[in-house]
């Protein structure tokens, strides 16, 4: 029995058997979440089947709409374990799915003893797939980053043909600001939100508000099937769109629902998060 989503709630259960209760294509976005992958951290002991949520999440999006995934592969004795590749093919070549692009989100790895034998992870994926062709909605005007020699000329545009030869370059005015490209520098984007903190794996704010932005509009609805933190959910809150966030925990439903309450978030004016705001302590309030 498929039943009516109730919109800006979060609910506390599996996710693949919420999502199988939903009707097909009744999601815009589902943004952007980080499966428990490669048992990198402890969340409360869950684990999960990423094939099951392929099928789902394809089930639910709808025709042009987005998924996009945070992961990262854990080294197991001294190779990569692939699932972000392997997840990549098989949500593609099996599910359905299309990958719109892979995106690097650059942040800052943490130095230590054990990188003295391999290079420092200074990133992860983000892996936005397409249900059809085309995304029904790309503005990237709300994310571009400004251009350090903006109102500059530069000689440019000399592309080679598929013959070997280049055509002739041009003068251009380089403008203000400029697309990100696939590289998301989120490197100094630490939120430093204390209540947060209460969730082992979380990311910046502003990577579930910068792709809500360009996936999405207005009304549209957003899916966060493990919502964690409450990341996702509470940039959807502030740029008006409807949102659905799904959690195993109890603890973590608890969690995102505190900081949908508080609005705790750094992309707000007059955002504080001082250590003697009661809700911004390390422990969650009760």
């Amino acid at each position: 029995m498929r039943y009516h989503i109730i919109m800006n709630k979060i609910i506390c259960g599996d996710a693949l058997e919420i999502l199988e209760s939903y009707h097909h294509d009744t999601f815009n976005l589902t943004t952007v979440f980080s499966p428990p992958y490669d048992a990198l951290c402890d969340y409360n002991g869950f684990t999960f089947d990423l094939n099951k949520l392929g099928k789902q999440l394809f089930r639910v999006t709808k025709p042009g709409g987005v998924v996009a995934m945070v992961i990262q592969d854990q080294t197991i004795k001294g190779h990569k374990s692939l699932t972000s590749f392997r997840t990549t093919i098989d949500w593609c070549d099996n599910i359905g799915f299309g990958l719109f692009e892979c995106l690097i989100y650059k942040k800052n790895g943490k130095d230590g003893a054990w990188w003295k034998r391999r290079f420092r992870v200074d990133h992860e994926y983000i892996l936005v797939f397409v249900k059809g062709q085309k995304p029904n909605v790309f503005n990237k005007d709300p994310i571009k980053i400004p251009c350090i020699h903006a109102g500059k000329n530069m000689t440019s545009g000399a592309n080679r043909n598929k013959d070997g030869l280049t055509v002739s370059s041009r003068k251009m005015k380089i403008n203000p600001t400029k697309c990100p490209g696939t590289i998301w520098d989120y490197a100094n984007g630490g939120d430093k939100i204390w209540l947060k903190r209460n969730h082992p794996a979380t990311y910046p704010d502003k990577i579930p508000h910068d792709f809500i932005q360009v996936f999405t509009n207005k009304g549209d609805i957003v899916l966060d099937p493990m919502c964690g933190s409450g990341s996702t959910l509470v940039a959807a809150d502030i740029l008006v769109r409807s949102f659905v966030g799904i959690d195993i925990s109890q603890e973590y439903c608890d969690l995102s629902q505190k900081r949908l309450d508080y609005k705790q978030t750094n992309l707000v004016d007059g955002f504080k998060n001082i250590k003697e705001d009661k809700y911004s302590k390390p422990s969650i309030p009760q």
